[in-house]
């Protein structure tokens, strides 16, 4: 009989990924390619087709089934991934009736961000853990939760995002309704710094941008805090402080045993930020057994599956799915 293999995609804004998988999530082949949105869906979906074919068994395994991790929102119900804001023109796209067509497998669609939870809680950090939270910081916020194994994506699959609880924020003297990601991802983080350094403050983020003011980016924010300087500081803490009550609120709902804070921002930022994110969590949680019960201690921790993270999650849902 032969071996089932699973493959998996990772459809995103700048390249595409796939892999053929064993039973065991082991990888057996990977390829890559540039996504070029700009040239169209049609060609996208082309080279999704070609990317799945490079990497297709020979007749001594069986490909039981497809995982396509893709940038939301995705409707589950109907495979159709309805407006990405980074794949440019895909508007109600049928991609799941597409790729069936073209691979004769079934094939299954998940958001890039629930899919990157499963594939930590199957392989990565969250391995052995049952209540799992990951969180993704880069230029924007997104979020995949597990609870008893199970990943929570909604009635059609537009769940968890974690990214965009809502806030109100205090400034300029006026209260005004915002959400997690339009303060604390990297673009928002730079974009504070601009209008802080229009507004006269002095920062050495400006000199790390070359002088040029428009060129200012969440690395030069970082890099100016590491050396000490006062506005690079301030703009971590507060969104280390708006991180940290984000996930007061998912403590609150989902009662993780662990947090997986990954994403470009939480990498090159993790101490400056998680810091005044852990006081924001002790300060404002109902009570602190959602941190600490017995010798129990909720831990939030870095990924550990590297680029290829959505890719393997791809791979576990056409393997969950595929059964």
């Amino acid at each position: 009989m032969a071996e089932r293999v699973y493959i998996g995609i990772d459809l995103g804004g700048t390249r595409i990924r796939a892999g053929r998988f064993n039973a065991n999530l082991e990888r057996l082949a990977r390829t890559e390619t540039l996504t070029r949105d700009e040239e169209g869906v049609e060609a996208v979906i082309g080279r999704i087709v070609e990317q799945a074919r490079a990497v297709w068994p020979e007749q001594a395994e069986e490909v039981a089934a497809v995982g396509v991790s893709a940038p939301g929102p995705i409707d589950l119900k109907t495979g159709v991934i309805t407006r990405p804001p980074n794949l440019a023109g895909w508007h109600d796209v049928p991609l799941k009736r597409r790729l069936e067509e073209a691979l004769g497998v079934p094939v299954y669609l998940g958001n890039d961000a629930n899919l990157a939870a499963l594939a930590e809680y199957e392989r990565g950090a969250g391995k052995g853990f049952q209540h799992v939270i990951y969180l993704t910081i880069s230029t924007g916020i997104g979020a995949g939760i597990i609870v008893d194994g199970t990943p929570i994506v909604g009635w059609r699959g537009f769940g968890a995002e974690g990214g965009h609880l809502a806030m109100m924020i205090y400034e300029c003297g006026q209260m005004r309704a915002t959400t997690l990601e339009k303060e604390a991802q990297g673009g928002a983080i730079a974009r504070q710094a601009q209008v802080a350094i229009v507004g006269g403050r002095q920062s050495a983020i400006l000199a790390l941008a070359g002088g040029d003011i428009r060129q200012i980016e969440t690395r030069h924010v970082v890099e100016a805090a590491r050396t000490g300087d006062a506005l690079g500081l301030e703009l971590l803490r507060r969104a280390g402080t708006l991180i940290g009550l984000g996930i007061v609120s998912l403590l609150h709902l989902f009662n993780p045993e662990i947090i997986i804070v990954g994403g470009g921002v939480a990498e090159g930022a993790a101490d400056l930020l998680l810091t005044p994110a852990w006081e924001a969590i002790k300060a404002n949680v109902l009570d602190e057994s959602y941190y600490q019960y017995g010798d129990w201690q909720l831990q939030i921790v870095p990924p550990i599956l590297g680029e290829d993270v959505s890719l393997i999650g791809a791979a576990a849902l056409a393997m969950r799915s595929g059964k």
